[in-house]
């Protein structure tokens, strides 16, 4: 089966953004789309499905240059929706603006979704806004494979209602101005320029990369990922908080965290995996330490004292480091990487530690060591 290669085009009111694109990418030989998708204005649906489908414009490009046609239907032209869900007819307010926001950021979380797929963005056309968010979503969301394009078209040609493309024939118009000079479509140049983005799609949690989400969120979630790790820890309410986002452990697997940490604050060395059948003691009362500094609950405690009354086990610590990374991974997304216990050197002289350094780390209420 062949992959699924995405033509978007923002277009407003200028739908032969679309037939100019084509020719482009006909012209230097790269792969022609095999479908075809608009996100426009109410006006600018009209438009497009009157020139493109009804005159044919688009029909007409493939069989002058004897392509196979992309799959392009109405229902492939796409209006954006006030919020609400009314036809957005023009970009005249605060409201109109968030809408147009959110719905080009959706369309193109939607599109980038499937990882066989390749998406094309075209921002030649509509308005300067649509292009700039199309293109910041694209950034967003957008994956290896996909690209970001605007058209250049020569000077007399370019948004002349009677041009679509450079035809492969002699065909004459006359000029959009007041000379109504005549123009031959033939000779008219159309060049793609391709526009390079900075993909932070690694930066987006998975939840926004899964379900439907709005440009802000989409923006503040990549601009937390972005953002230098800072952790603070709460004693008091036995919080941390990373990146500016609450964290919430265990009890077990907080006291195994602040443990790593007070040792890195003490310039200990990092603890290495204890050998199999050799529990440190050492590490165990160290860990019961913070754990008395966190909890009351002496029942609880009375559990975790008898897991630990031989030492610390390799089966103990490895649980809490796994259980720890999970939950921070969960909770902070890709942010989570810098929080992460990490382990160094080989077996048998693993070591775990956060790679976190000192002024990255403050503690509230009460100060460690």
């Amino acid at each position: 089966m062949n992959k699924p290669n995405i033509l978007l085009a923002v277009t407003g009111l200028t739908p032969q953004v679309v037939t100019e694109t084509l020719h482009a990418l006909h012209a230097q030989g790269d792969a022609m789309p095999s479908a075809i998708h608009i996100l426009t204005t109410a006006e600018g649906y009209q438009r497009a499905r009157l020139t493109l489908i009804n005159e044919g414009w688009l029909a007409k490009f493939y069989h002058d240059y004897r392509l196979p046609p992309a799959e392009f239907t109405e229902a492939h032209i796409h209006s954006l929706r006030q919020a609400s869900g009314e036809a957005l007819h023009d970009i005249r307010s605060q409201a109109d603006n968030q809408a147009m926001a959110d719905g080009i950021t959706e369309w193109i979380r939607t599109f980038t979704a499937d990882p066989n797929s390749t998406l094309h963005v075209s921002i030649a056309g509509g308005r300067k806004t649509m292009g700039f968010y199309a293109g910041y979503a694209l950034s967003l969301y957008g994956r290896g494979q996909d690209r970001l394009s605007h058209v250049l078209v020569s000077a007399d040609y370019e948004s002349h209602p009677q041009f679509y493309y450079p035809t492969p024939y002699s065909h004459v118009i006359y000029g959009n101005d007041p000379s109504r000079k005549p123009l031959d479509t033939q000779q008219a140049k159309v060049m793609l320029a391709e526009i390079p983005f900075v993909r932070l799609r690694h930066g987006l949690d998975q939840a926004l990369l899964q379900g439907k989400s709005s440009f802000s969120q989409s923006v503040a979630m990549a601009q937390l990922a972005l953002n230098p790790a800072r952790l603070t820890i709460n004693l008091k309410k036995r919080q941390l908080l990373a990146h500016g986002q609450v964290v919430k452990l265990s009890p077990v697997n907080l006291a195994f965290y602040l443990w790593l940490l007070q040792r890195q604050a003490d310039g200990l060395p990092a603890p290495r995996c204890p050998r199999e059948s050799w529990p440190e003691k050492e590490y165990a009362a160290e860990y019961l330490m913070q754990y008395r500094r966190l909890h009351a609950d002496m029942s609880s405690m009375d559990r975790t004292m008898e897991a630990l009354k031989g030492g610390m086990s390799k089966s103990f610590l490895q649980e809490r480091k796994s259980l720890t990374n999970k939950a921070l991974v969960e909770q902070l997304g890709p942010a989570a990487t810098p929080y992460l216990i990490s382990a160094a050197g080989k077996r048998p002289h693993t070591c775990f530690r956060v790679l976190l350094e000192g002024e990255q780390i403050n503690f509230e209420e009460e100060k460690i060591g």
